[in-house]
């Protein structure tokens, strides 16, 4: 959150700006750097701006919104440890490259692994091909189908809405799908 920060000193301070009949009034210099401390962070977050929009640099608060302004995937990613602030810089940064690649199977797979930190299970009925004799066999299943599972260490009833979310945003338009999550299987430790 930006505000006011204690002891920070303006780059540029207004008392040095004043015409010469109010550079050695002394209420006027305590004036001035009364609004030198006010102005200070604004001036630090305009000389710092291109770190704003560079989500590995960026205040976690203004990352996510950040995020939102790109139409990255952060939902249900939250940023109140390290582990979901990389999360969220991460899907930030890639949602330029994500909405490129927006309904293939690499898009939504990355999409998925970027929104909770596991490698999907995707199978569909698509596939491609080429003959060179015209009327060859078409690839892939004539019903179109797209299945994501992915399997978490305790998942929830909101992990499965959220995947829906995702895979309805991310998959091609005219695909039905159907999700899944499961709890990861454990080993017995002796």
């Amino acid at each position: 959150m930006r505000g006011s920060v204690e002891g920070l000193g303006s780059a540029v301070p207004l008392g040095t700006m004043l015409p010469a009949v109010y550079a050695d009034d002394d209420m006027m210099q305590r004036f001035v750097g009364g609004l030198d401390e006010v102005l200070a962070p604004f001036l630090n977050v305009l000389d710092c701006l291109e770190a704003y929009f560079t989500p590995s640099l960026a205040p976690a608060d203004f990352t996510r919104w950040l995020g939102w302004w790109v139409g990255a995937e952060t939902d249900g990613i939250e940023d109140d440890d390290a582990v979901g602030e990389a999360r969220l810089r991460a899907a930030v940064a890639a949602a330029a490259r994500l909405h490129r690649v927006r309904g293939t199977r690499a898009g939504l797979a990355e999409a998925v692994r970027l929104a909770f930190g596991v490698e999907p299970e995707i199978t569909e009925s698509g596939g491609a091909a080429w003959s060179a004799a015209p009327r060859g066999p078409v690839p892939g299943e004539k019903r179109p189908r797209l299945h994501v599972a992915i399997r978490l260490p305790e998942p929830t009833a909101a992990d499965e809405y959220r995947l829906d979310d995702l895979v309805a945003a991310t998959r091609p338009a005219h695909m039905p799908y159907t999700v899944q999550v499961t709890a990861v299987e454990r080993t017995a430790e002796s």
